[in-house]
């Protein structure tokens, strides 16, 4: 959590300097701000970083999108990082490849927040893939590939790569 929140402060411009600590056994982050009680969890936290980079546009524009992009983010924090066995991953790129059928972006033509941290997510994972696997959640693969290669995103993680079948590229 605390090392993708400032891979997040770099990626929107932010002057670094925040001062991350985790809490408990699940290991939620927490923001010690300079005035007040800290700010507690990945999405608390994120959503606050990009409201100071004023970079709202990220949180979603439309009521709709708002709510999408939230439920994600949930998504991203009960799911992603709540589940550790082959089953529950197996399950989340199902359900990811499924919404991402007819979808550039997970709140669907705009490029959000839970782009961002669905990508830190699920980085381990797919670094982890077969090329078989990776086919098999082409959508996922599709995504996350753009989302990789999106200016500023992917930073110091290593590139995950997706390899295209040239077999019929040729065939006229």
């Amino acid at each position: 959590g605390a090392e993708e929140l400032a891979l997040l402060e770099k990626l929107l411009g932010l002057p670094e300097g925040n001062k991350y600590g985790v809490q408990g056994e699940r290991k939620v982050p927490v923001l010690q701000t300079n005035n007040g009680p800290g700010l507690t969890g990945l999405m608390t936290i994120a959503a606050h970083l990009v409201k100071q980079a004023k970079k709202d546009q990220l949180l979603g524009s439309t009521a709709e999108e708002k709510a999408v992009v939230q439920q994600w983010l949930e998504y991203r924090v009960t799911r992603v990082d709540g589940g550790s066995s082959k089953e529950d991953t197996r399950i989340i790129l199902k359900d990811l490849n499924i919404h991402l059928e007819d979808k550039v972006y997970l709140a669907g033509n705009i490029f959000t927040l839970a782009d961002i941290l669905m990508y830190y997510g699920l980085h381990r994972v797919m670094v982890d893939l077969t090329v078989q696997e990776k086919e098999k959640y082409l959508n996922v693969s599709r995504w996350f590939n753009h989302i990789q290669h999106y200016p500023g995103v992917r930073q110091h993680l290593s590139n995950v790569i997706f390899i295209k079948n040239r077999l019929y590229t040729n065939a006229h």
